[in-house]
C-alpha cells in the first residue's frame, strides 16, 4: 500500500459520493479510511434531485463501517482526505476533532478532495478563504459566505485542493486527486 487515505462521513453520507473514490483508492494502491464521529456502521443515502422535483430526494443506500473515529486520529498518520457530500456534512462539520484534522490538512498542504455538501467541513473550519472550489450549486452559500470562490465545473484544481460538484462529476475529480496522492507518496 502506498499509504493512507482519510474518507470522511457520517449517517447520511452519499454513497456513491463514498463508494466510487473509496475503491478507486484501492485500484490505486491506497489503504481508504473510513472516519465518522464514531467507530460504528452508518448509513448511506442515495441524494439527488430526481426529475419533476426542485429539492434533493433521499432515499437509503448502502452501510459503511466506520474504521476510526475523528477523536482517534492523528493526521500525520494519513496521505489526504477526501469530504464525501450527502446530508452528513451538515451534521458533523461542528465537530472538534474534525475541525481540528480538517486544518491539519489545508496547513500542510496535503491532498484534499471534497464533493457535494462535502464543502461544508472545509467551509466551517475555516479552510476556504479565497480557494476556488466546485460544490453542488446549493452550497454555493456556504462556501461564498466563509470567503470561498465557486466554481461551476466537473473538476476544480486549486493546489492541493481538488473538487467537484456532485457524484456525476467523479470520473472528473478523482483521478486527480489521486494523482496527488501518488506524488505525495513518493
Amino acid at each position: 500500500m502506498a499509504g493512507k487515505v482519510l474518507i470522511v462521513v457520517g449517517d447520511a453520507t452519499e454513497t456513491v459520493d463514498t463508494l466510487y473514490p473509496f475503491y478507486r483508492l484501492i485500484e490505486a494502491g491506497f489503504q481508504p479510511v473510513i472516519a465518522a464521529p464514531e467507530k460504528r456502521l452508518y448509513q448511506m443515502v442515495m441524494h439527488e434531485v430526481r426529475p419533476g422535483w426542485t429539492i434533493t430526494r433521499e432515499w437509503e443506500g448502502y452501510q459503511i463501517q466506520a474504521d476510526v473515529a475523528f477523536s482517534e486520529i492523528n493526521p500525520d498518520d494519513y496521505l489526504g482526505i477526501l469530504y464525501s457530500g450527502g446530508r452528513a456534512p451538515e451534521y458533523i462539520r461542528y465537530d472538534a476533532d474534525l475541525v481540528r484534522i480538517t486544518k491539519h490538512f489545508f496547513e500542510k498542504n496535503k491532498p484534499i478532495a471534497s464533493v457535494c455538501h462535502g464543502v461544508e467541513i472545509p467551509a466551517y473550519a475555516d479552510c476556504v478563504r479565497g480557494r476556488r472550489m466546485a460544490t453542488v450549486a446549493k452550497c454555493r452559500f456556504d462556501l461564498e459566505v466563509c470567503g470561498g470562490i465557486y466554481v461551476n465545473e466537473p473538476c476544480v484544481i486549486d493546489g492541493n485542493l481538488i473538487s467537484g460538484r456532485t457524484f456525476h462529476d467523479n470520473g472528473h475529480y478523482v483521478g486527480p486527486w489521486i494523482k496527488l496522492l501518488e506524488a505525495a507518496a513518493r
